[in-house]
This record gives C-alpha cells, structure tokens and sequence, in this order.
C-alpha cells in the first residue's frame, strides 16, 4: 500500500509507534505534497526540535566521474534483516525516510543481507520511489554465469529500473563478475563497478586487483580501531583514482557498545561532534581517501545523529590521531 492511498488512521497503525512517524514525517509530508495528495494530520512535536539542513552535508567526489555524493550512508547489514514482518519492516522504511530528510542519499546492501533487499524495496516504495537515491547492492554468487541472474533477482527486490553501483562481494568469483559488470556499464545498465572486502587478510588480494582492473569503487572496512587500511588500500585508491566506501564504521555495532556511557573528549566539541559515533565517523570521512561510510542502524535517532557527522568542522590529520587515541584509552 502505497503513502498516498493510506488513511491517517492505517498510516498510525502500520508505522512501529511513535518512532517511527517522528521519522517518517518530513519526508514523508513532501512526498504527499508532490503527489497531490492529503497531507498527515502530523502534531508538532513530531517534528525534529532541530531541523535537517541536506544542503551543508560534507560531499565527496568519485574520482572516476567528477561527481559527488554525501559522506555518510546507510549500510544494511543486519538491521534490515527483518523477513515479513511488517512491523520491522515500517522501522526499517522509517530509518530511510529520516535518512533521506537528512540529505543522505547511498543506501547499499547485498544477495548476502537475508531479507535485506526486499526490505529496501518496501521502504522505497512506501516513500514514492525517490530519484534521489543512490543505490548500491552487490554480486555474491559463485560462478559468471549466475550473476545476472542474481542481478536481475536484486532489481526485481529494490523496485529500480538499474543500480548505480554493483560491487562484487567480498572478491567471489570476481574474474567471472567484474567482466560482466562492466559490460553492464559500458552498455549504459550500471553507473559504477567496485569489489568489497570486510576482511583484513585479503588486502593483499584487493590491492593487486586495484592495480589491474579499472574500478570506481572499493568497499572495505575503516575505522579508529582497525587501521589497515592506512598502510596499503586507502593511499593507492587515492593513486590510482578510486572512490572508497567504509563498512563496519562502528565494528557491527561492538565499538559504539564498548564506549556507551565513556565520556566524549572535550575537543570533540571543536569539530562538532556531540557522540562517540559522530566522532568515529568524523575520523573516518575526514580521511583525504574516503568517499563514504555506511553505518546500519534500526533507530532513526541514530541515523539522524549519523548524517549530521557530516556538517561541521572536519578533524586534521593530528585531531584524527587524537581520536584514534581517545578511542583506544577510553
């Protein structure tokens, strides 16, 4: 059922309490405008005490095109990994509302998420469908001949006519897929081509490929805690022009439960950041190499609190040490 055609009392209904339409209501309310229908009979303390401003989100260049796209993303590893439950399913399209009320515009998943994908799809829908989006998803299958198949499943799950980007996941199969995919964009089926790795032990295996192939994107995981990325990966996408997005900013959630309650350092006031995660994230985009991080979350507070790491001053290279530090001695 799409936004429009919902009464307010079905609308109140389906969404997950009260979270839930905190989230859903500013976008939601353009979206009802566009499409000419009946705005939410929304009280006013639904909406946020401080306003999204979408246009001072920290954007960064793709070094393949010259464009540009917000710094912070949406990961779907997980949290999106709710099956039928409708329930889940509103919290879910509610995180991408607020998501999109942000300014954020990335949201990446993958054949690997469960239900993941089709999850992403119910929130699109729900929301109209939104140009805005950048989607990413993933090959992971083994074997060139599956992959279109698999590809064809993924758009079929989103609701989109094509992605913007396809990564092959964690290196499989990737002398079968990475042909394929960029055929997809030579033909004008895809915008992007990258390969994903979470896994510190095949760096090794990512950097060669980096050297030989002609990649947009890498996806690999970044952040104050695991730094390996420093020595090789993150300086040879900045030679060799790839655009880097950061998976597992927060360990899969382990770093931000460790500093739960831990004091924040009191310079992170100079750059803005009012939480452990914006200080995480702001190391993390801060980085000369990095194009964008995609945290995951089930809470529209935190991915309200994710998107606006991206305003504001940006730490230096010894502000990031300092972070790195704090984050080790907390």
């Amino acid at each position: 059922m799409m936004f429009r055609e919902m009464t307010r009392r079905a609308f109140l209904a389906r969404l997950a309490g009260g979270v839930a339409l905190t989230a859903f209501a500013p976008y939601a309310m353009r979206m009802a405008f566009a499409q000419n229908a009946t705005t939410p009979d929304l009280a006013p303390a639904t909406v946020p005490a401080v306003q999204p401003d979408p246009e001072n989100v920290l954007r960064k260049t793709i070094p393949s095109t010259g464009g540009n796209i917000p710094a912070i993303g949406l990961g779907s590893w997980i949290t999106f990994n709710v099956g039928n439950d409708t329930a889940l399913r509103d919290e879910c399209a509610a995180v991408m509302a607020a998501f999109l009320d942000e300014g954020g515009i990335m949201i990446d998943s993958s054949p690997m998420y469960g239900s993941a994908q089709d999850v992403i799809g119910y929130g699109l829908a729900r929301l109209g469908l939104p140009k805005s989006v950048f989607s990413a998803d993933k090959v992971w299958i083994s074997g060139g001949d599956n992959g279109p198949g698999q590809i064809s499943d993924s758009l079929k799950k989103w609701g989109v006519a094509q992605f913007d980007l396809l990564q092959v996941h964690n290196l499989l199969s990737w002398q079968d897929h990475l042909p394929i995919l960029q055929r997809m964009k030579a033909d004008g089926q895809l915008r992007y081509v990258g390969i994903t790795t979470s896994h510190g032990r095949r760096s090794d295996d990512l950097a060669d490929i980096m050297r030989r192939e002609p990649l947009d994107f890498i996806q690999i995981t970044y952040n104050p805690q695991d730094r390996m990325a420093e020595q090789q990966l993150l300086p040879l996408a900045q030679d060799r022009g790839i655009a880097v997005i950061i998976n597992r900013p927060f360990q899969g959630g382990r770093l931000t439960e460790y500093l739960a309650g831990k004091p924040v350092p009191d310079f992170a006031a100079d750059i803005g950041a009012q939480s452990w995660a914006q200080l995480i994230l702001k190391f993390i985009i801060s980085h000369p190499a990095v194009t964008c991080a995609i945290p995951a979350t089930t809470r529209v507070n935190h991915v309200r609190e994710n998107v606006r790491a991206a305003h504001g001053p940006m730490p230096d290279a010894a502000l990031r040490a300092r972070i790195a530090k704090a984050v080790a001695e907390a």
